[in-house]
């Protein structure tokens, strides 16, 4: 097996400042991650030649690919091809292949080029060229005498993906020809990293192949098992006794696998299974909805949402007893299981859930911000959950809206996991 050590560089004042969320460096780690090779530093930089020079110098130094995004356009400031022919000692030669393709790109769109496109088709020297059929900036790989390499890919998404998935990849195949990263990763709730790496310490220092490793989210952890195998379907069969094990081990806390988030999991658990979902929220404010309809397929799961913020909302909409709104109050057990009743009765949904409760920044009838009740109700099927989620930070407010939706997914899985038994 040839490992390979990577690291991926940036380029980009926009990326900077914050104007453009940086996606390339996230979706390259995940490819390079399959193929097997190591990823231990990321950088941005703006489109200054000196800084990408050092920044450049800096990555060789310490690993033997570099693949940088950006910087690959018509103007003044786009220097990346620039700066990386200098450090291997390449002069940039007019590529008539490349110039032809730019010439043919504008002919398509029906847009004029410009003198300045020319610079695009400017290579260095020795390098291999990487064809870019979605946009005007061709890549190239360059291979020092050193054993070091740079890719050179573009900036935009649209380009720089099908780039890197395509000949990049290949390329890359052929250098790490014998091995491969499957991963699997388990989702858990209700339980923290810390908690559960002190379950896991010893399994996971003892694991070499597969690997075992916790990654923590705002409201949930993430196990992920990856195996280095020689094709995916032996990587599979490395990880799945390990997967099994660990699922076994954790029931309560164990949502399921493979997802990216538990509102994703809410939306794929239920459409898979024909099920519709209602939601009656006061403290979230909408959130445990908003965060439905973040995932594509929502529309199938999502029956309807209604915000019952005023005691009057609470009673006429959703029908809460008068007398619980007195009694008990707003934020109580008894309010969350009516106010989830309510919900699934006017809608006719399978399952319905519902959250009240104080996000701050002040409590109220001597009741400390973070006291939260999230209930959900279907076919055989109620609970009511009783959370206390401040932290005493200035940013308790969102944090506490956020946690009190993710319970709201989790009791939804659960609910729907009662009506299938």
């Amino acid at each position: 097996m040839i490992v390979l050590n990577a690291e991926i560089l940036c380029v980009g004042t926009e990326l900077l400042l914050g104007d453009v969320v940086n996606t390339n460096a996230s979706d390259i780690a995940r490819g390079l991650a399959h193929l097997g090779i190591n990823v231990y530093h990321q950088a941005v930089v703006g489109d200054n030649p000196g800084r990408l020079a050092d920044c450049l110098r800096e990555s060789l130094s310490r690993s033997d690919l570099v693949l940088l995004t950006g910087g690959l356009g018509p103007t003044y400031d786009d220097l990346t091809k620039e700066t990386v022919a200098a450090h291997f000692g390449r002069e940039l030669v007019l590529d008539e292949e490349s110039l032809q393709a730019i010439e043919g790109y504008y002919a398509r769109t029906g847009r004029r080029m410009t003198d300045n496109n020319r610079k695009q088709a400017m290579m260095p020297r020795g390098c291999r060229i990487l064809p870019n059929p979605n946009g005007t900036a061709p890549g190239c790989i360059l291979e020092g005498e050193d054993g070091k390499t740079a890719i050179l890919m573009p900036g935009p998404p649209r380009e720089m993906r099908p780039m890197f998935d395509g000949p990049v990849t290949d390329y890359l195949m052929r250098r790490t020809h014998d091995g491969i990263l499957v991963s699997r990763t388990i989702n858990f709730f209700g339980i923290g990293e810390s908690a559960l790496e002190d379950q896991l310490r010893e399994r996971m220092i003892a694991s070499t192949n597969p690997t075992i490793a916790p990654y923590a989210k705002t409201s949930e952890v993430q196990l992920r098992v990856t195996a280095r195998a020689s094709d995916e379907a032996e990587g599979n069969r490395l990880i799945e006794p390990v997967v099994q094990e660990i699922t076994a081990a954790f029931p309560e806390y164990v949502y399921g696998m493979d997802f990216h988030s538990i509102n994703e999991a809410v939306v794929r658990r239920y459409t898979e299974a024909g099920k519709t979902l209602a939601c009656a929220e006061s403290c979230t404010g909408g959130l445990v909805a908003a965060r439905l309809v973040e995932i594509a397929g929502a529309s199938a799961v999502l029956h309807c949402g209604v915000v019952a913020y005023a005691n009057q909302a609470k009673r006429e909409l959703l029908g809460v007893r008068e007398e619980t709104l007195a009694g008990p109050g707003a934020v109580s057990r008894e309010c969350a299981l009516e106010m989830a009743r309510g919900i699934r009765r006017l809608s006719k949904a399978d399952v319905a859930v519902s959250t009240t409760g104080y996000a701050g920044p002040q409590g109220a009838d001597g009741e400390p911000v973070g006291l939260v009740y999230v209930a959900a109700v279907g076919d055989g099927f109620e609970e009511v959950r009783e959370l206390h989620l401040a932290r005493g930070r200035a940013d308790d407010r969102e944090h506490i809206r956020f946690m009190a939706s993710s319970h709201a997914f989790d009791l939804a899985l659960r609910a729907l996991r009662g009506q299938k038994c």
